[in-house]
């Protein structure tokens, strides 16, 4: 009887470790040499990426066309977003909120967070968006190469003082 009742208690035991809510596996995530292409109706480009996320709180996407410079970056927290178009002198600074009243479906920071980490349902070596804005249709595909993970990363704001602010529908 007392063997029995340490065999029930161990499976007891077993259940309840298996149902804790599991860690995040990683704090900082980098993925250099991403490819992403963005198609909006028969338009298309595509470019070198760099995603640099510390989780939950900031990540920074570098667009590099050519030669490894850096001429667009996006920086987002969990609360806004914020484009820097350094070939033409320009920003755009837009909450989540007011993006999602002409963005179908809703983007959100977790969602953001998922691209940036190849965390995305698609699989971690390819991802795909869809969205509608303004009535036209825009897919991000992203080619992703490994990720690093819990290494440093540089995701500090840049400076938008000398840069002209603009609506961020001029850039969908």
């Amino acid at each position: 009887m007392l063997a029995g009742m340490m065999l029930v208690s161990c499976g007891v035991k077993k259940k309840v470790t298996k149902s804790e809510p599991s860690e995040p596996t990683w704090h900082t995530c980098l993925i250099q040499g991403a490819r992403a292409t963005v198609t909006k109706g028969a338009e298309s480009y595509s470019a070198n990426v760099t995603m640099q996320t510390v989780r939950d709180s900031m990540l920074v996407i570098s667009v590099m066309p050519m030669l490894g410079m850096e001429m667009l970056r996006l920086e987002a927290t969990p609360l806004e977003l914020t484009g820097i178009d350094k070939i033409h002198g320009q920003y755009a600074q837009v909450s989540f909120a007011d993006l999602n009243r002409q963005l179908k479906p809703a983007l959100n920071w977790d969602v953001l967070q998922q691209v940036c980490a190849a965390e995305l349902p698609t699989g971690s070596e390819r991802g795909r968006l869809v969205f509608e804005f303004n009535g036209d249709v825009i897919e991000v595909v992203i080619e992703y190469p490994a990720r690093k993970l819990d290494v440093p990363v540089r995701v500090t704001n840049q400076q938008v003082t000398r840069y002209r602010k603009v609506d961020v529908s001029r850039w969908l």
